[in-house]
């Protein structure tokens, strides 16, 4: 998001909500300037208190902000400074559902993002992502440099533009704007699997986002799939169990051969995917809606 004062920074929400007094105060991140944005929370200054943040949750309860490590607010500049540039950023354009945004507007915000990103990305790789539709077909009309994903919940809620309501619509979205792919809600992708091949067949890349993307075996599916990536929380704990159920096979068992070159020896690693017939999949992919509507 963009302050009012035009500084792209960082944070998941449209508002921000801290108590004052005792009071809640809901805030919108973008009518903050970039100094009252940066008041709230963990400070960077020794012995200075910030703001205590709130967050709230979908059923609109106001909780606590407990987490277990945290930092201070920050800003995308210091965000491509700070972090390990071989690690490649997703960069979500973040708009609330609920306003209708001018053209002018939203140029204005990517001119002030695409600024930092060009001036501080350098090799690093990213992507542009929104739920906006119109936000993704600009961004890509500025820029050729990066990659841009359509993200959608795929049909899993419902909304007043229908670009947002399935995944035909997210495909149609992407061919029309010459977007690079979609980025779905992983129950949209399981509840409609025949929409997988379309995309294929489309050129277009699928990752997905959500909840199940934090149990192991649904992304083993994904993988069986041919989905592209995932976006979990567990990043560590889904990697290595993902990896230890898609183990190599031996060069007997007739897997894909890659030579690799270690210690001075050319080294055989094989590759494989698990292996179903075409029956068992077809099968899965036809159990998966109905198990998924439960």
């Amino acid at each position: 998001m963009v302050t009012k004062d035009d500084c792209p920074v960082i944070f998941h929400d449209n508002f921000i909500l801290s108590e004052e007094n005792g009071t809640v105060c809901e805030r919108r991140v973008t009518e903050l300037c970039l100094s009252e944005f940066l008041c709230y929370g963990p400070q960077r200054e020794a012995g200075k208190e910030g703001k205590t943040l709130l967050r709230k949750t979908k059923d609109g309860k106001i909780v606590r902000w407990d987490v277990e490590k945290d930092d201070s607010l920050c800003t995308l500049q210091e965000a491509f400074e700070q972090v390990e540039p071989s690690l490649g950023f997703n960069i979500e354009l973040k708009f609330d559902d609920y306003v209708v945004y001018e053209q002018d507007y939203l140029i204005n915000v990517f001119q002030a993002i695409l600024q930092v990103v060009f001036n501080y990305a350098k090799d690093r790789p990213i992507i542009f992502s929104s739920f906006q539709p119109d936000a993704a077909l600009i961004v890509k009309k500025l820029q050729s440099t990066y990659p841009v994903f359509f993200l959608t919940n795929g049909g899993t809620e419902l909304y007043y533009d229908v670009r947002r309501n399935s995944l035909e619509e997210a495909m149609k979205l992407c061919l029309e704007g010459g977007l690079q792919g979609i980025v779905s809600e992983v129950k949209g992708v399981f509840r409609n699997p025949g929409a997988l091949t379309k995309i294929k067949d489309a050129k277009l890349s699928l990752l997905t986002y959500g909840k199940l993307n934090n149990v192991a075996e649904a992304v083993y599916m994904q993988y069986l799939m041919g989905i592209e990536g995932v976006i979990v929380d567990l990043v560590q704990e889904i990697t290595e169990s993902v990896s230890d159920m898609i183990k190599p096979t031996t060069a007997e068992d007739g897997g894909d051969k890659n030579l690799l070159e270690g210690d001075g020896k050319m080294q055989m690693q094989v590759k494989s995917k698990p292996e179903f017939s075409q029956r068992e999949l077809s099968f899965l992919l036809k159990l998966i809606p109905e198990l998924i509507q439960l």
